[in-house]
């Protein structure tokens, strides 16, 4: 036999090993002292290189376009968090949450992915996503991210899918293994540190009869701090139509800035127990409950410019153009007044609104899933079966107090390097005295439960001597239901009036008023400022509801926000996967079709206008109960084939089609907006969109893999994808009673195309080069480069030419790798140039196209450097984001920037031990 056939067929089993399945066992092995001869077939991952090594096999071995992730050892992901660790995928971008995480991955610039824990669908509340971020790092053994797609995956990931994997007792030696670890790290804009620590006990054994068990429980919890402080510019208006003295000039509508501080808690546990006989049956019983909770807060300092009473020290930058302008300053797309105007570098604005807001938060996810099902194999069939529930609960309270006072004035640089700043003279909003409510008082409740019952089983026919090498085979049926509740936005208005009572006249506690916990670089040098205490508007909400002369408890759920959905989904799949040789090659690969079928319910709240009368021609829209109820049937057909060149350079070709169905918020008819208490801002809202449609795919992909030694290859890959109906966020100018909002809704963007080319390699030099210098034993790299271009293809669609939202053309990451003398180390550079954030409805010059808020390139650079004390005992010291990245965003043009955010520097230490 080749050796490259031989090389196929032990990674396979490996990679068999790898997710619980068990070698085959013919019926002659149950022979006693056969048995007493056997060890069993156990791939225990310990070592960088090794992690390496077995997710490259994976790679190799796979009948997908697949990129694997494989833990170092018990506990020890590549990486502190999941996201984090998928960031060096080729393919895969990262965006920051606000909470200094690494969150929401993307594959190829796409985040419609669908997400598998150990094969299984998992989501986070009413969403069709996963919050990464949930499920910590230590429980895992390895993640995969396919890029293309098969018969046998569980459609609904339009980019792609990724399978998160956890330990199972059966993949550990007999005996009882222990794993132990601790963290301890602290942010750059934090003064307390953060912790995670976590567990894992798994216990393997047999019995003279052959019978194998197996039990594993595996407990983590952590505590982090964070502190991300943001400064920003409100959308750009025209001068000539705000106050005195701002003719000619483009100005922010206002200016400020929000620190994001606070803390959140995940505590979580899994628990798998397996039983494997010598007939080749094997129970389990998998399950796995995870948690997130957090109150924090959104301290924002904040001045309405554009109600000044003069603006001075203006000065024009050279960036001018003709813009079309309505009477408020903003763009006006028909029958607008032409302006020449300059983007302004600075201004002075004079007798100025100030403003201080708190917006306390409490949220929080807590979601568990349960499994059970057999599989049985023989020498020419597999079969399993699969039935699992879950449920996933999330829970947002935020109320929100505003407090203002006039500021004589307040100095305003549109452009400090990427970033406005703000200086209010003498610090007025650091003094306690004369602060009066503004606006009203804002609470905003959600309240969310999805639940998925499924059940699925698949199987596998081996044939003999023959084309097709098995025939596989599998049905699966999903329920899955979401109830959302959620109030109006909004609340009383402020006692007496906007502005008028003052904060310290309504018998508030002394210390209601404290110093901002945290500052902003940009807004008056850093200092702080005085802002509502967090505690007391979440644990004393009545209190302020009385000062506001509104009633106790919480406000009710708003029928224009509420839907109940209920969704099932059935499909099944034929999947045929073939080998031949075709002169001296190797080939093989699948030819496959998924068919499904879903239907849906979903019940909303719209606004619904009445039939015209003759007494009432023009009759206004009224809330209205809507009941919108689909179904379809989908064919997702797919072909590969992989072709083996040399023993060790293999092309690999695929095609398919995949599919995604909307958000269940999407497609809430409902609306909501909050009328607007300060007529110098443009008010918000956003609504759902009833009518989308699916998003589906046509992906093609093209690999060429060199594994020219152990743990090493290099690899290419171009792929092209379309998209049809792409799903995509648009804001656009509504009027509701006689005001114009700005109204936020999903709408089918129609078609685009996705094309590109990944380079990736990984290698430790001691396996290419003989003769190195013996301070090189150890050393190795890994880098990989992500092309993708993407264009909005639809004939007279407004963004026909665009690139699709959140698509980085150019991602790579480079690394620098080393494991010798007890020591093993990482240091790698990630980059993503800049990508549209959100289309904008904002001024823009005359003639020219869709307007975005864009993100300019980032890049982190993450190390970690561990040793070995023994080989029980490890310490570790690790750093994230070292080269201080902030994410820039900027109106359209970076001549306007839109806001800096502040992302934290990290330094930890870790122990892990294993027994």
């Amino acid at each position: 036999m080749k050796a490259s056939k031989m090389h196929f067929k032990f990674s396979a089993i490996a990679l068999a090993t790898l997710t619980a399945f068990s070698a085959q066992q013919s019926q002659a092995a149950q022979n006693e002292q056969d048995d007493a001869d056997k060890e069993p077939e156990v791939i225990m991952v310990t070592g960088l290189r090794n992690s390496l090594g077995m997710a490259a096999d994976l790679k190799r071995s796979s009948d997908l376009v697949v990129e694997s992730i494989v833990s170092d050892d018990i506990g020890k992901f590549p990486d502190s968090t999941t996201a984090a660790a998928l960031q060096r995928v080729p393919g895969i971008q990262v965006v920051m949450g606000d909470n200094n995480e690494v969150v929401s991955p993307l594959i190829r610039g796409i985040g419609d992915i669908l997400t598998t824990l150990d094969g299984r669908e998992i989501f986070t509340g009413v969403g069709r996503g996963f919050a990464f971020q949930d499920l910590p790092a230590e429980a895992l053994s390895g993640a995969d991210v396919y890029k293309s797609n098969t018969a046998d995956l569980t459609q609904g990931g339009v980019a792609g899918v990724i399978n998160l994997k956890l330990h199972k007792p059966l993949n550990f030696k007999e005996g009882v293994t222990t794993a132990l670890n601790a963290r301890i790290f602290k942010g750059s804009n934090e003064d307390s540190p953060s912790y995670a620590t976590g567990a894992l006990v798994s216990n393997r054994w047999s019995t003279s009869s052959g019978d194998e068990f197996g039990a594993l429980l595996n407990v983590s919890y952590s505590d982090i701090n964070f502190d991300r402080p943001v400064s920003f510019n409100c959308d750009p208006r025209s001068g000539s139509n705000g106050p005195a003295g701002g003719d000619g000039v483009i100005l922010p509508t206002c200016v400020g800035g929000v620190s994001q501080y606070g803390d959140y808690q995940r505590p979580q546990f899994n628990t798998a127990l397996q039983w494997r006989m010598p007939s080749g049956l094997e129970l389990y019983l998998d399950g796995i409950y995870t948690e997130y909770k957090s109150r924090w807060e959104s301290d924002f300092v904040f001045s309405d410019i554009f109600a000044a009473q003069s603006i001075t020290n203006k000065k024009a930058s050279t960036n001018c153009a003709q813009y079309s302008i309505d009477g408020a300053g903003f763009y006006a797309a028909e029958n607008g007044q032409l302006q020449d105007l300059c983007i302004a570098e600075s201004a002075t604005f004079n007798n100025v609104p100030g403003l201080s807001s708190t917006q306390a938060k409490d949220s929080g996810t807590d979601q568990y899933l349960i499994a059970t099902g057999a599989r049985y194999k023989q020498d020419d069939y597999e079969l399993d079966f699969d039935v699992s529930y879950q449920r996933s609960h999330t829970h947002n309270r935020t109320i929100i107090v505003d407090i203002g006072k006039q500021i004589d004035k307040v100095d305003v640089v549109v452009d400090a390097g990427g970033y406005g700043t703000t200086t209010m003279p003498g610090d007025p909003l650091s003094v306690a005295d004369d602060f009066r409510f503004a606006n009203g008082l804002f609470q905003d409740l959600n309240d969310a439960v999805g639940t998925m019952f499924a059940a699925e089983s698949n199987g596998k026919y081996f044939l003999q001597d023959s084309f097709l090498k098995e025939l596989q085979f599998g049905v699966r049926y999903a329920d899955r239901e979401s109830v959302f509740r959620a109030n109006a936005p909004g609340g009383p208005a402020a006692p007496g009036g906007n502005r008028v009572t003052l904060v310290d006249s309504v018998g508030l506690p002394d210390d209601f008023l404290i110093p901002s916990p945290t500052s902003i670089p940009y807004i008056n040098g850093g200092q702080k400022w005085m802002t509502p205490d967090r505690d007391f508007l979440l644990d004393h909400t009545d209190v302020l509801r009385d000062i506001y002369g509104a009633e106790p408890g919480d406000p009710a759920w708003a029928p224009e926000r509420n839907y109940d959905a209920t969704e099932q989904t059935l499909s099944a799949y034929l999947q045929g996967k073939y080998a031949t040789e075709i002169g001296n090659f190797y080939v093989d690969g699948l030819i496959g079709l998924r068919a499904t079928r879903t239907s849906r319910d979903l019940t909303g709240t719209g606004l619904v206008r009445p039939a015209p009368t003759d007494a009432n021609p023009n009759p206004a829209a009224e809330p209205t109960t809507v009941t919108n109820s689909t179904s379809e049937t989908t064919l997702l057909p797919n072909v590969s084939a992989r072709v083996e060149l040399t023993d060790d350079l293999q092309l690999r070709v695929t095609a398919a089609k995949t599919i995604s169905q909307p958000a269940f918020g999407d497609l809430n008819p409902g609306l909501t907006y909050e009328v607007p208490l300060n007529a110098n801002i443009r008010p918000n809202g956003g609504g759902g969109n009833p009518e989308l449609k699916p998003q589906k795919s046509t992906a093609y992909d093209a690999t060429l893999e060199y594994y020219f030694a152990p743990t090493s290859y290099v690899a290419a890959a171009v792929y092209y994808r379309t998209l049809n109906d792409r799903v995509m966020a648009q804001t656009t100018t509504e009027t509701i009673d006689g005001i114009e909002y700005n109204i936020s809704r999903p709408r089918n963007a129609a078609d685009a195309t996705l094309q590109g080319l990944e380079l990736s390699t990984q290698m430790f030099l001691d396996s290419v080069f003989k003769d190195l210098p013996s301070a090189l034993d150890g050393v190795g790299f890994m880098a990989n480069f992500t092309l993708a271009d993407s264009e909005i293809t639809t004939d007279g669609d407004p963004l026909e030419g665009e690139p699709l939202q959140g698509v980085s053309k150019y991602s790579y990451n480079l690394g620098l790798l080393y494991e010798n003398h007890g020591f093993t180390g990482r240091m790698v550079y990630t980059f993503r140039s800049k990508y549209s954030e959100a289309l904008l409805n904002t001024i823009r010059p005359v003639g020219a196209g869709p307007q975005f808020n864009m993100v300019k390139d980032t890049g982190r650079l993450d190390f970690s450097l561990a040793y070995d004390l023994s080989e029980s005992l490890t310490v570790s010291v690790d750093g994230t984001n070292l080269t201080g990245n902030k994410y820039y965003s900027y109106f359209e043009t970076e001549a306007f920037p839109h806001d800096v955010r502040d992302d934290e520097k990290t330094i930890g230490m870790s122990i892990r031990a294993k027994f």
